[in-house]
This record gives C-alpha cells, sequence and structure tokens, in this order.
C-alpha cells in the first residue's frame, strides 16, 4: 500500500520506504523494504485506512522515543556486538572471529530454529575458554538491529575481509557459519565430484550464495606465515566447504589429497587453515533439540562447544572421535529427528559424519585444538 509523498522512515536503517503490509489474523506487519528486518506489529483499528494517518504517528513516536532513550527494551533483543563502528575495534588483537548465524525467519517451511543459539554458544566460548576479546567478535544474526550485522552477503563478505585483513604472525582467527548450505554444479572443473558446496546468505536469492572457491579466496589465500584460521561450518554439505587441499580420512586414519582437478592452487599464503565441518558434501546437517529440551541446536556446534568447555585443548583426532561418538548415540537413541532439509526426505538411520581438512597435513592425534 502507498502511503503517500511523504514515506515514513525505519528507525533501524533510517531510509525512506514505502510501507508493504503482511496481512496476519492479529494486525499487520509493516516491513522496511531497504534493511527488511524492520516490523511494526500494528492493531487493525490503526489501520491507516480506518485511522488517518495513525501508522504515521505511531512510527514517528517510537523513532522520537528510540532517539530519546525511551525504546521498550522488552521488544529488543540486545546485540551481540559490543562496537557498532564499521571498522568494528580500533584495538587490533591478534584473536578476532565473525559468527554467523542466520535464521531465514521469513522461511515459514525452510526456517532454522538453533542457529542463533549456536552463535551465542561459540560466542560464549571464544569469549571464555580461548580468551577472545569481546570487541573482536563480529556476530551476524537477524536479531542484530544495525544493517551492519544482517547476514547479507555482502555484509558477509565484508566480515571475511575484515577477519584476514593485516593478519601477521601469531593470529588466530576464527569464522563461523550455522545456516543453510547448498550444493550447484561445478563448471571450472576444480571439484572432484562435480558439485561446488555453498553457504546461504539471507539475501541469496537475490544476491546470490557464497561459493566454496570464494570462501577460500575470501579467508584461505590471504593467511600469511604464522597465522592459523579455523572455520567451522554448521551446514547441509559442508565437508570440503573451503575446498582445502587435504582431507583427513577418520576411517583408515590418514589424510586424503582434495586438490582441484584443474590443478587450480587452493592453499595458504603461508598460515594454516584449518575446517571443521558438520557433514560429508552428500550428507545433511542435523538441527535439533535431542541436546537440550525445548532449545533448537545445532548438532555439530553443540557438541564441539561442549567437548571444548569441558576438555579443553583435545587432540583434534580426540575431539573427531568424541563429537562421532556422542552424535551416533544420539541418533541411535531415536532423538535426532529434526533436521536442515525436512525430515521426510530421510529415513530413521539418518547420520552425519563431521569433517576434518586443512590447508596441510598434521598428526590428528599429537596436534591440539586451540582456536
Amino acid at each position: 500500500m502507498e502511503m503517500g509523498r511523504n514515506k515514513p522512515g525505519c528507525h533501524q536503517c533510517w531510509q525512506r520506504f514505502t510501507a508493504k503490509a503482511k496481512s496476519r489474523s492479529k494486525g499487520t506487519d509493516v516491513e522496511c523494504l531497504s534493511c527488511r528486518n524492520n516490523y511494526f506489529p500494528i492493531p487493525d483499528d490503526e489501520q491507516p485506512s480506518q485511522c488517518h494517518g495513525g501508522l504515521r504517528s505511531r512510527m514517528r513516536i517510537f523513532c522520537r522515543d528510540k532517539i530519546r532513550g525511551r525504546t521498550n527494551q522488552s521488544t529488543l533483543t540486545p546485540s551481540l556486538n559490543l562496537s557498532h563502528q564499521p571498522s568494528y575495534s580500533t584495538v587490533r588483537s591478534s584473536k578476532r572471529a565473525v559468527l554467523c548465524g542466520i535464521t531465514y525467519n521469513n522461511w515459514k517451511q525452510y526456517r532454522l530454529k538453533g542457529t542463533t543459539n549456536d552463535v551465542k554458544n561459540m560466542r560464549e566460548l571464544l569469549l571464555t575458554k580461548f580468551g577472545y576479546p569481546g570487541d573482536c567478535i563480529r556476530v551476524l544474526t537477524e536479531e542484530e538491529t544495525i544493517p551492519l550485522f544482517i547476514p547479507t552477503r555482502k555484509n558477509i563478505e565484508d566480515s571475511l575481509r575484515w577477519l584476514v585483513k593485516d593478519c601477521q604472525q601469531g593470529d588466530s582467527l576464527v569464522f563461523f557459519y550455522s545456516g543453510h548450505g547448498l550444493r550447484v554444479p561445478d563448471f571450472n572443473n576444480d571439484e572432484a565430484d562435480g558439485f561446488d558446496e555453498t553457504i546461504c546468505p539471507l539475501d541469496f536469492k537475490e544476491a546470490g550464495m557464497i561459493k566454496d572457491n570464494d570462501l577460500n579466496s575470501f579467508m584461505v589465500r590471504p593467511l600469511t606465515r604464522g597465522v592459523t584460521l579455523h572455520a567451522i561450518v554448521d551446514a547441509c554439505h559442508s565437508g570440503t566447504i573451503l575446498d582445502l587441499p587435504k582431507l583427513y580420512n577418520s576411517t583408515v586414519r590418514k589424510w586424503e589429497d582434495n586438490g582441484s582437478p584443474s590443478g587450480v592452487y587452493k592453499g595458504t599464503n603461508g598460515g594454516l587453515a584449518i575446517s571443521i565441518s558438520a557433514c560429508l558434501d552428500n550428507q545433511a546437517a542435523a538441527d535439533t533439540s535431542a541436546f537440550t529440551a525445548g532449545k533448537m541446536n545445532g548438532a555439530l556446534t553443540y557438541v564441539l562447544a561442549e567437548i571444548l568447555k569441558k576438555l579443553p585443548g583435545p587432540t583434534y583426532g580426540d575431539l573427531f572421535d568424541l563429537i562421532r561418538e556422542t552424535i551416533d548415540n544420539v541418533n541411535q537413541s531415536g532423538c535426532l529427528a529434526n533436521t536442515r532439509i525436512l525430515r521426510r526426505l530421510f529415513d530413521s538411520s539418518f547420520t552425519q559424519t563431521a569433517v576434518l581438512s586443512s590447508s596441510a597435513e598434521f598428526d590428528v592425534y599429537r596436534k591440539h585444538v586451540f582456536l
């Protein structure tokens, strides 16, 4: 519906916009078409056709009170970002992280319920167990009110550039992603199985998915000597999401070659990149309440975080043995029932196998996990 020449302003991004009403049984929501993260529940008796401007007045009052600090805090989720500046932190730290959790709230059929909990778990882990400064952890979720921290493709890519910018010896970097993952045909001949793995930003229908090739270019190639990156990806089809040249086979306990058939170099500039993925490239990942009644979590994220909280610094081999054992036990109990793809696509024996890949081989039962 057109609101007239004096269009209201969004209280989050301050852009003028044409209100878009979405009918519901109780009132109507108004969505900002600029940041797409601004919803106003409007009672039916305040619709413009009935109240001659009541909607505009209500929005003006909301924005005015926000400026004066009188916004009802009970309606807002506290930000997980300690700094609201685009540069994020003016103090350089050797520990930096980007945590991305996407719920896809506008997709009722494919909405995920555990991704924000995953981000909170990882943030707490990095703060309390690995000493990451709070203002050096950038969080992107749909609950954030500042447009910079909404997990669009542009914001994710900008955050990855921030993560590796000016990296130097001694830096420890973490990229965490919880959301949908897909596979698309590979037309560059750099995938042995013929498919590129992807992650799906909030706006991927308009802006496109982020392919494994892109993630490799953004995060892996810039790593200089003495820099370590851990990518933890809790998504379907995420096994080789960074296109790293070495893939660990936990069954035979050996590293295997995952190099590009075309010969394109997918390694670092001297640093070390390690990826921990939720499942094989042809598998789905579980979004489940099996671990905490009434609270959804990604299976990989929850298990990994609990292990690292209770057993700091295990070897990579021990970590993956524990992840596999825990998920297998829960699956056998019949509790691992909710998946990121509709459960009806799978039978009762649904499982997921966590995957370890790296830019270089190492002894997984001697090297300890320090994020």
